[in-house]
């Protein structure tokens, strides 16, 4: 089967630095004509305070599509529902935004519950949320952080409202779910016997790697059980940019200063474009359970083991597909959190 792409893949062959024919989120939406299109349907987009959530929401906001965002303080809602406001030439309708800690399941139930009270639709979540931890922390669970934040929040928020975004698809409009993955995978698999590092040495780049392979096997299980009633996920790698995650400003400039690394470096505007294609474009309407990179679905990484945690260098691990591990995954999770999921 051919590969999936789009129009945009010609501007991802020889990428110039932040800026250049790289598309953003808003030219995706304007291409698909979908400005004031999507009106009548519900957002939810997770982590949506800054940098590449921000900029998701912005854009599908500009759909016309009621959109609601969760940060994790009401001053950081405040910040980012004015900031898309303002953006919008001021319009003051179609976005609310909710207080959610995914490192504390009860807030993630919380959150939900505020959720389904304002909307009885969801028709596309985009879990944006994400941590790259830099010293061993714990969840109010006891997960370590990057498993918790990454994988068990959202793990805990889509089944909580995963009867809303089922009853929610359409024929024309299948609900969709999009998970922000990331290049780092290819660092780790998941360690199914010690997920949480208590008999292992902790490692900043192996905890991080796990969590994000478990976004992609959630991808992967959500659209494999749910995509035959209309309800389908993609995982997507954003590309670089110089979010929070990266670290200190001075990282962050080591991004622009590398000559090898700057071509591919991308605005928060362009690295919001594949999260929000994969959301909206008509091209991906029912499928899914694919990783998408560059606006277009990429195949499995190939590359030399000194380039396995280049981002420069597409491509997915070949782990990243495996009915048996996604199983293994979706069952743990329920037992972590004593949480059976039925259809």
């Amino acid at each position: 089967m051919a590969l999936i792409s789009s129009r945009y893949a010609p501007a991802h062959i020889s990428p110039k630095g932040p800026g250049d024919a790289r598309p953003t989120a808003l030219q995706v939406v304007k291409d698909e004509g979908l400005l004031d299109g999507l009106s009548g349907k519900t957002v939810l987009v997770t982590g949506a305070n800054d940098t590449t959530g921000l900029e998701t929401a912005r854009a599908l906001h500009m759909t016309g599509a009621k959109v609601f965002i969760t940060t994790r303080s009401v001053e950081k809602n405040a910040t980012a529902v004015q900031s898309i406001i303002d953006s919008n030439g001021g319009e003051k309708g179609g976005i609310e935004a909710i207080t959610m800690e995914l490192g504390d399941l009860s807030s993630v139930r919380t959150a939900a519950r505020e959720f389904l009270s304002k909307s009885d639709k969801l028709n596309i979540l985009v879990c944006n949320a994400g941590v790259f931890a830099q010293s061993l922390e714990r969840t109010a669970e006891g997960f370590e952080k990057d498993f918790g934040v990454n994988h068990m929040g959202h793990f805990v928020l889509f089944q909580e409202i995963r009867a809303t975004l089922l009853a929610s698809s359409t024929p024309s409009f299948n609900s969709r779910v999009v998970m922000v993955a990331s290049t780092g995978h290819r660092m780790s698999e998941i360690h199914f016997d010690d997920v949480n590092f208590e008999h292992r040495a902790w490692d900043p780049v192996l905890a991080y790697a796990q969590s994000k392979t478990a976004n992609i096997y959630m991808a992967n299980y959500i659209d494999r059980t749910y995509g035959r009633h209309g309800l389908h996920a993609w995982s997507v790698q954003p590309g670089g940019i110089a979010s929070n995650l990266v670290g200190s400003e001075e990282a962050k400039q080591a991004l622009y200063n590398n000559p090898a690394v700057f071509p591919y470096v991308k605005t928060t505007t362009q690295g919001a474009a594949t999260s929000v294609w994969a959301a909206v474009a008509k091209d991906l309407e029912g499928k899914g359970g694919k990783f998408l990179e560059s606006m277009q679905e990429i195949g499995v990484w190939t590359g030399p083991e000194e380039k396995r945690v280049d981002w420069t260098d597409s491509g997915y691990a070949p782990y990243a597909y495996s009915e048996e591990k996604e199983n293994k995954l979706w069952e743990l999770s329920e037992k972590l959190i004593k949480y059976p999921s039925s259809l």
